[in-house]
């Protein structure tokens, strides 16, 4: 049997318009190409930014965005997420090689409806506009598995500063708000080198590298401040 390539309740005269987002031009194209071929849907823009899909969905006010995540300066998921909070009506979908649950997790918590492996084949990516353009939610079948079977969204916390001890997050409101070693060991009453060791510890179990990653990470899981 032939597989159903149209969008249900889309026709050529009102096309489902689509924005594609993707910093690589051979895969960009590639599903410009691709979706552009189907009944009831059009292509209205193909940027390779997060920067530029934000101002694309400004523009344009498409349907769906497919979104790469992993994107230059602005990465897809902080583009979903500055996207969703002023069109909350535009649907993205996830596109990406990665199925790990941290960031499947953020991607769905940033408001992304969909999540599709780029190993998947058109008729899934087309599966997953259908999904969210009725109004569901489509993830990958591997994906779907692990959340059946509890894995998503148990196995990890809420927010990576869950994984923080009390004194931890004291130490990193202070490094925030851009106190040095020696101005936070005055303030609790502590050496320099246990400062120094506690900051080491919230780098590491946030996966940061620097206090710039750390405000940007902060301000993405909107971390309360002191």
């Amino acid at each position: 049997m032939e597989k159903d390539t149209s969008v249900p309740g889309r026709s050529t005269a009102i096309p489902l318009r689509i924005v594609v987002v993707d910093d690589h031009s051979v895969v960009r194209d590639g599903l410009t190409v691709l979706l552009g071929q189907i009944d009831g849907i059009t292509i209205v823009g193909s940027v390779a930014s997060g920067e530029d899909a934000v101002l694309a969905a400004h523009r344009l006010r498409p349907d769906v965005i497919i979104m790469d995540l992993v994107l230059p300066a602005l990465s897809g998921i902080d583009a979903t997420r500055r996207i969703l909070s002023e069109l909350s009506e535009i649907r993205i979908i996830a596109l990406s090689g990665c199925h790990t649950s941290k960031q499947v997790c953020r991607a769905l918590r940033a408001g992304a409806r969909g999540y599709v492996l780029k190993t998947a084949s058109s008729y899934e990516l087309l599966s997953a506009i259908r999904a969210v353009t009725s109004g569901q939610q489509y993830v990958s079948p591997s994906i779907a598995v692990l959340m059946a079977d509890g894995v998503l969204g148990s196995s990890i916390p809420a927010s990576p500063f869950e994984t923080l001890s009390a004194r931890e997050h004291v130490v990193l409101q202070h490094i925030i708000g851009g106190a040095t070693s020696s101005d936070i060991a005055r303030h609790l009453s502590l050496s320099r080198k246990t400062v120094d060791t506690y900051r080491s510890r919230v780098m590491v179990k946030l996966g940061v590298a620097n206090r710039s990653e750390l405000i940007r990470l902060s301000l993405e899981y909107e971390l309360p401040t002191a």
